[in-house]
C-alpha cells in the first residue's frame, strides 16, 4: 500500500500561513512589498559594489555573494506562496516540493558559510592587518566561495536522494508556506530514521560549525583590540564589524529562536509565522544595514544615484 501511494502521489498541499480568505489579499500584498523591496535592495547593493573600484576589496566581494544569494534565498520560497495565493491554489508539486526543499538548503546553507567567511576576513583584517592582502588574495576569496558552493550543493543532494526513497499518503498536507524538510520528514509514512540522521549531521555542518567559527573570528577579534592602546583604533576597527554582526546576530538569533519554539510548543503554524523572519526579513534588512552602518557603501551609493540622476 505504501508503495502504491508513493508512485501515486504527484503533489503536495501548502497550508501556508492562514487558510482565512479574508486574510488572503493583505498577506499577498505584504509578501509582494517585502519581496521586492528585497530584490531591489540587494541588486542596489550588488550593482553599488560592482560599479566602484573602491569597493573591489574581499570584504565587498563577499557582501556582494551575499546579496545574490539572499535574492535566491527568498525567491526560492515567496515566489510559489505568491503564485498559490494569487492563484488560490494550495497544491505543490512533488518534483517542484523537492526542487524548493533542494534550493532552500543550498541558500540557506551559502548564508552560513558566507557569513563565517566573512567573519574570517575581519579576523585577518584586524587581527594581521600587515598580512591581509597577502593572505585574502583575489584566489584564496574565489576559492573559498568555490568550495563553499561545492560543499552546499552535495549536502543538499544528498538529502534529496534520502527524502526520494520515502513514502507519503496522497493529498499530504504540509503545514508551512513552503517545502521545509524536517516539517516534510514528520509527515512521511516510511521510517526516517536515515534522514533524521543526516539532518542532525547537515545542522552540524551548516549551522553549528560556522557558527562556531564566527564566534572564534569575534573572539579574537576582541582579544586583538584590547591589546590596543588607543581608544578611537578600537572604535575604527570595531566599526568594520558592526554590520556583519548586526546580520550574523538577526540571522542566527531568529533561526534558533524559530527551531527552539517549535521544538518547545510542537505548534506548526506558529512555527510557519515564526520562520518568515529568517527567511524573509532577514534577507529584506541586510541592503539597510550594509548602507546605514557602513561610510563607504554610503558613498559608493551615492556616487552612483548621482550617476543615475544625472543620465536621466
Amino acid at each position: 500500500m505504501e508503495s502504491r501511494n508513493h508512485t501515486e502521489i504527484s503533489e503536495f498541499l501548502l497550508l501556508g500561513l492562514s487558510e482565512d480568505p479574508a486574510l488572503q489579499p493583505l498577506l499577498f500584498g505584504v509578501f509582494l512589498s517585502m519581496y521586492l523591496v528585497t530584490v531591489l535592495g540587494n541588486l542596489l547593493i550588488i550593482l553599488t559594489i560592482s560599479s566602484d573600484s573602491q569597493l573591489h576589496t574581499p570584504m565587498y566581494f563577499f557582501l556582494s555573494n551575499l546579496s545574490f544569494v539572499d535574492i535566491c534565498f527568498i525567491s526560492t520560497t515567496v515566489l510559489k506562496m505568491l503564485v498559490n495565493i494569487q492563484t488560490q491554489n494550495k497544491n505543490i508539486s512533488y518534483r517542484g516540493c523537492l526542487t524548493q526543499m533542494y534550493f532552500f538548503m543550498v541558500f540557506g546553507g551559502m548564508d552560513n558559510f558566507l557569513l563565517t567567511v566573512m567573519a574570517y576576513d575581519r579576523f585577518v583584517a584586524i587581527c594581521h592587518p600587515l598580512h591581509y592582502t597577502v593572505i585574502m588574495n583575489p584566489r584564496l576569496c574565489g576559492l573559498l566561495i568555490l568550495i563553499s558552493w561545492v560543499i552546499i550543493f552535495c549536502i543538499s543532494l544528498l538529502h534529496i536522494l534520502l527524502m526520494v526513497r520515502l513514502t507519503f499518503r496522497i493529498g499530504t498536507e504540509i503545514p508551512h508556506f513552503f517545502c521545509e524538510l524536517a516539517q516534510v520528514l514528520k509527515l512521511a509514512c516510511s521510517d526516517t530514521f536515515i534522514n533524521d540522521i543526516s539532518l542532525y549531521v547537515a545542522t552540524a555542518l551548516l549551522c553549528v560549525f560556522p557558527l562556531t567559527g564566527i564566534l572564534f573570528s569575534y573572539s579574537q577579534i576582541v582579544s586583538s583590540l584590547m591589546k590596543m592602546a588607543s581608544t578611537e583604533g578600537r572604535y575604527k576597527a570595531f566599526s568594520t564589524c558592526g554590520s556583519h554582526l548586526s546580520v550574523v546576530s538577526l540571522f542566527y538569533g531568529t533561526s534558533m529562536v524559530v527551531y527552539l519554539s517549535s521544538a518547545v510548543t510542537h505548534a506548526s503554524q506558529r512555527s510557519s509565522v515564526a520562520s518568515v523572519v529568517y527567511t524573509v526579513v532577514t534577507p529584506m534588512l541586510n541592503p539597510f544595514i550594509y548602507s546605514l552602518r557602513n561610510r563607504d557603501v554610503k558613498r559608493a551609493l551615492g556616487r552612483l544615484l548621482s550617476q543615475a540622476a544625472s543620465c536621466l
